[in-house]
């Protein structure tokens, strides 16, 4: 894996301005992208928590909030910090209400404008009052990174408000977000536990850290977009391994009851990912041989797939790394071998040629991608082996 992999969540960008963020940013920590596929207790979709905060800035607090310092994008969470007792307790007003009253209750729906707005309004407003505990969440989540001691990082989580579900998942979704290695968290987990047994770790109360695991893998859901040859396949890759990271720290460690709710998320969202990966898989061979066609009469290189070519043996080379966290054995193991195949024959050809005429410039480039192609299909040796014979048939000439 590319050392990019130890990377650690981070939100998507938005807009320029604090005000852009759902409160200011106060709870970005366990605010999660769409699509959303699995919904899990410390975590809130960012669009449902923008639609609560649109509600509390347009209908419950019009008079504290200034209207114009949203839409400028000027407003802070230092400037919203003072209001946060009063804005809760509006919060707890409206919520109480809807939920005694039906008529109440559906207007507050409305006005949310999201399904799932008044069941995540009660998880957002007990994060906006522990938002001083997501922030000592995620120094903790940071410091995991430098805790070489385990039985310092088993106190740590034994440290964690294990008696309170709702607030240990938030601040185990909050830390999670910035660890680099969470294979460390699960293995610490089943020390405290004493077995590597799902409900040996849900019996001491760390069920939220599988919780966070998994929805921080589906986080990474995001990502996985191609929109033609200039799709950004680095940061497809990137997310594939932090995807992999966290469900083999879960798969590869814990054993999971058969129907557990763990095992039927970790399966929707495996799903979701083989099926995303699939299509594109099966046009790696086909872009690297449209790539590599020369054109008779005038030859002309086309960049696109050229590109394209590359991007996808790179995004097999990363799926191979990731396999044991997909559901694409087949598909993968047919576009592995018949890339390998194709480069290899391409790479002979391409070799004559330049040997032939070192000058033209489409063969070198051509070259240039077969080595870097070579280098993710089969390895460093073999491509430093291509560059040495590109090298020689230079002086030959």
């Amino acid at each position: 894996m590319t050392p990019l992999a130890n990377r650690t969540d981070s939100a998507a960008p938005v807009p320029s301005g604090p005000a852009h963020a759902p409160f200011c940013g106060l709870i970005d920590a366990i605010l999660v992208h769409e699509p959303v596929l699995v919904v899990f207790p410390g975590a809130v979709s960012r669009e449902t928590a923008r639609s609560i905060w649109t509600w509390v800035t347009r209908d419950l607090c019009p008079d504290m909030i200034p209207q114009d310092r949203i839409e400028e994008g000027v407003l802070t969470a230092a400037e919203i910090e003072p209001l946060m007792p009063e804005l809760l307790a509006r919060m707890k007003a409206g919520l109480a209400q809807a939920n005694t009253d039906i008529e109440a209750g559906r207007r507050l729906a409305a006005q949310l404008g999201r399904e799932d707005g008044l069941d995540r309004l009660p998880l957002v407003m007990l994060a906006l009052r522990n938002r001083a505990l997501l922030g000592k969440a995620q120094a903790f989540g940071r410091a995991t990174n430098t805790i070489t001691d385990d039985a310092a990082l088993s106190s740590a989580i034994n440290a964690m408000p294990l008696a309170d579900p709702a607030l240990a998942a938030l601040v185990f979704q909050a830390a999670l977000g910035q660890v680099a290695n969470p294979t460390l968290l699960i293995t610490a987990a089943i020390k405290l536990a004493g077995a590597p047994s799902e409900v040996a770790i849900s019996r001491v109360g760390l069920s939220p850290l599988i919780d966070a695991h998994i929805a921080h893998a589906q986080n990474q859901l995001r990502f996985l977009q191609f929109n033609g040859p200039f799709s950004d396949v680095d940061l497809v890759c990137r997310a594939l391994e932090r995807f992999h990271k966290l469900v083999r720290s879960l798969t590869g460690y814990i054993e999971f009851s058969r129907g557990s709710q763990a095992t039927a998320g970790l399966s929707t969202i495996t799903k979701y990912v083989s099926d995303r990966l699939e299509p594109r898989l099966k046009e790696v061979v086909t872009d690297l041989n449209q790539a590599m066609r020369r054109r008779e009469g005038a030859d002309r290189l086309d960049t696109d797939r050229l590109l394209a070519a590359v991007s996808g043996v790179y995004l097999l080379a990363t799926v191979r790394d990731c396999r044991d966290s997909l559901a694409l054995n087949a598909v993968f193991d047919q576009a592995w071998g018949q890339s390998g195949q194709a480069l290899e024959v391409h790479i002979q050809r391409n070799m004559e040629l330049y040997r032939e005429n070192p000058e033209d410039k489409n063969t070198a480039s051509r070259l240039d991608a077969i080595i870097k192609m070579a280098q993710l299909r089969f390895s460093s040796d073999y491509a430093d082996t291509l560059k040495k014979a590109r090298l020689a048939a230079e002086r030959a000439r």
